[in-house]
C-alpha cells in the first residue's frame, strides 16, 4: 500500500522500459512515503489511442505519446511527503526514462484504514495485524 494505478498509451513504452517505470515508482514511492519494500501493489494498463485525453489544464503543458497518468491511492499522507513524491518522481524518471516533466500527471486519492483488505476477508490496519 499506497494502489498505484498507471496509464498509458498502447506501443508507447515497450516491455522492458514499462518493468524500469514500474520499479522507479516504487523505489520513489518507499523513499517518499517511508512505507516498507514489500508494500508494492501496481496496476499498470495500456489505453488505445484516443482513449487517454490529458490536455494541460491551461497551464502550457507538451504532452507526448509517452504521457503517464498515475493514479495512487493511499492513506493519509502529509502535504510535504507528497509534494516530495511528485517532485522525486519527476526527477528520477527523467533521469531513468528520459520522461520528460510535462508528460507526468500524478492523483492522490485517499482513504482510510477501514478501506483496505489485503486478503482472507480481513480488514489488517483494523485489526492491528498491520
Amino acid at each position: 500500500m499506497p494502489l498505484i494505478k498507471i496509464h498509458l498509451l498502447e506501443g508507447a513504452w515497450t516491455a522492458a522500459d514499462q518493468a524500469v517505470l514500474l520499479d522507479v515508482v516504487h523505489d520513489v514511492m518507499v523513499e517518499s512515503f517511508r512505507v516498507p519494500t514489500t508494500d508494492r501493489y501496481q496496476l499498470l494498463t495500456e489505453r488505445p489511442r484516443g482513449h487517454i485525453r490529458a490536455l494541460d489544464t491551461g497551464l502550457g503543458y507538451d504532452r507526448s505519446d509517452r504521457f503517464v497518468l498515475m493514479e495512487v491511492v493511499s492513506r493519509p499522507r502529509a502535504r510535504d511527503d507528497k509534494v516530495r513524491f511528485y517532485r522525486r518522481l519527476s526527477e528520477v524518471l527523467g533521469e531513468v526514462c528520459g520522461l520528460a516533466p510535462d508528460d507526468l500527471m500524478i492523483s492522490m486519492v485517499t482513504n482510510d484504514d477501514e478501506d483496505w483488505s489485503f486478503g482472507r476477508g480481513e480488514a489488517e490496519f483494523v485489526t492491528g495485524k498491520l
